[in-house]
C-alpha cells in the first residue's frame, strides 16, 4: 500500500545490473578484447573481471536486493538468477509497481567499480559504452526511466564534451568518480570550465559511493577492526568531496551548480555541517581558508542534495537539514535496497511528518531537480 493512497514515490538512486552484452555489443571494436566479463567464482558465485583491476566485482552480491541477509553471498547463484528488471527494462517496470515506485534514477553498478580503474582512458571506453546501452534501456522504460551517464574525467576538456554528449543522449545528469583523472583535483580553477557547463546545461552533478580509489575486491574501506566496521566509512569520500565544494569556494562561484551526494545517507549532516561552520569561524585564517560570504553551511544546505534508503535520522532531524534537498531512494537491485518493502518501511519511519513532508521527499524533489512530470 503506498504511504498516501494515489501517490508513487520517485526512487533517486536505483541501479542496473550491467548485462556482458553491455560492453560487448556497445563498445568500440578496440576494446573489446579487454571488456569486462562474467566467471564463476567457486565461493561467491557469479562476477565480473575487469582487465587491469585486481580482484573481483561480486555481481550476484551487488544485485541481491529483497534476499534474506543469511543468503546475500551464495556461491551457486549465477548472472542469470539475478533480478531480470536489473537489465530488462519491461522487467523493471514490473519490479517498480511492485515497490509503489512510478520512476527511478538509474546509476550503474560495475561502472562503480570501473571508476576505480588506474587508466582514465579504459574508463572512457567502458564509460562511452556504458553509456549507449543505458540509453537504450531508458528509451525502452516507457518514461519511467531517466539516467545519469558517466565520465571518467580523463581531462576537463574530455569531461566537457563527454557531459554534452550526455545531455544530447537525452540523461539527466552526469556521475563524476569521486578522483578526477588528472593531476588536479576538482578544486582547480581548471574545472571551473565544467561546472560552467553544468550550468548552463542545467545538469546535477552525482558522486556515488564506492567511486573512491580502492581495491576492486573490496566494495568497502580499509579500516581497523573486522571488515564489517568498514562498512561505516562508505560515506567519507562524498564527506570529502562536499567539503572540498563547499569550502573552496566551488558554490559562491557557482551557485546554481547542483551536486548530489548518491547513497550516503544525510543523518550525518546536522553535526557535519556544524563542524564545518566552527572550523571556518575559528580556524581559518591559520589554515590560510578563502573568505566565504555566507557560511559554509549556507552553501552546504542550498547547493547540495543527499540521496538515503532508510535513513530515519534523516527524517527525525528534517529541520535541522533542508527538506527541499533531501531525496529518498530505494537502492533497487543491490542488497542494501529497500525493495519490494519500501511502501512498509516509509508508512514506519515517515510517521513523525507531515504529507506536504512526505511529497517533497518522496517525490517532488527529486521530480524538479531532474524536470520528471508525472501524473501522479
Amino acid at each position: 500500500m503506498a504511504v498516501i493512497p494515489g501517490f508513487k514515490t520517485i526512487s533517486a538512486d536505483s541501479h542496473v545490473t550491467e548485462p556482458p552484452s553491455c560492453y560487448t555489443d556497445y563498445l568500440e571494436p578496440e576494446w573489446r578484447d579487454r571488456a569486462p566479463r562474467l566467471a564463476q567464482n567457486a565461493e561467491k558465485g557469479s562476477v565480473y573481471l575487469i582487465d587491469g583491476l585486481p580482484g573481483e566485482v561480486p555481481i550476484t552480491l551487488a544485485a541481491a536486493a529483497g534476499r534474506n541477509p543469511e543468503d546475500l553471498w551464495n556461491s551457486s547463484r549465477t548472472f542469470d538468477d539475478l533480478h531480470r528488471g536489473g537489465w530488462d527494462p519491461k522487467a523493471r517496470l514490473l519490479d517498480q509497481d511492485r515497490d509503489g515506485v512510478g520512476a527511478e534514477i538509474i546509476y550503474p553498478t560495475v561502472g562503480m567499480v570501473l571508476c576505480n580503474h588506474p587508466d582514465a582512458n579504459y574508463m572512457h571506453a567502458m564509460f562511452r559504452a556504458y553509456n549507449r546501452w543505458l540509453k537504450d534501456f531508458c528509451d525502452d522504460g516507457e518514461g519511467r526511466l531517466f539516467g545519469i551517464g558517466q565520465t571518467a574525467v580523463a581531462t576537463v576538456e574530455q569531461a566537457i564534451e563527454d557531459c554534452k554528449l550526455i545531455r544530447e543522449q537525452g540523461f539527466r545528469g552526469v556521475m563524476l568518480p569521486a578522483h578526477p583523472g588528472t593531476d588536479e583535483d576538482y578544486d582547480h580553477p581548471s574545472f571551473d570550465r565544467l561546472w560552467a557547463l553544468l550550468v548552463d546545461l542545467d545538469m546535477p552533478v552525482s558522486f556515488h559511493t564506492f567511486t573512491g580509489k580502492r581495491k576492486a575486491d573490496e566494495l568497502v574501506f580499509s579500516t581497523r577492526g573486522p571488515k564489517m566496521n568498514g562498512f561505516m566509512a562508505i560515506t567519507r569520500d562524498n564527506q570529502d568531496l562536499l567539503g572540498m565544494f563547499v569550502i573552496t569556494g566551488i558554490f559562491e562561484r557557482f551557485p546554481k551548480l547542483r551536486v548530489v551526494s548518491v547513497e550516503a545517507d544525510a543523518g550525518w549532516v546536522p553535526h557535519y555541517v556544524y563542524r564545518m561552520n566552527h572550523q571556518y569561524e575559528r580556524h581559518r585564517f591559520w589554515k590560510k581558508g578563502i573568505t566565504l560570504k555566507q557560511l559554509p553551511g549556507d552553501y552546504f544546505f542550498e547547493n547540495i542534495y543527499l540521496t538515503f534508503q532508510d535513513d530515519w535520522m534523516a527524517f527525525k532531524h528534517r529541520g535541522d537539514l533542508n527538506v527541499h534537498r533531501l531525496l529518498w531512494a530505494n537502492d533497487y537491485p543491490h542488497s542494501d535496497a529497500t525493495w519490494p518493502n519500501s511502501q512498509e518501511l516509509l508508512a514506519k519511519h515517515t510517521a513523525i511528518l507531515s504529507d506536504e513532508e512526505r511529497r517533497w521527499i518522496l517525490r517532488d524533489n527529486v521530480a524538479e531537480l531532474y524536470g520528471i512530470e508525472l501524473a501522479t
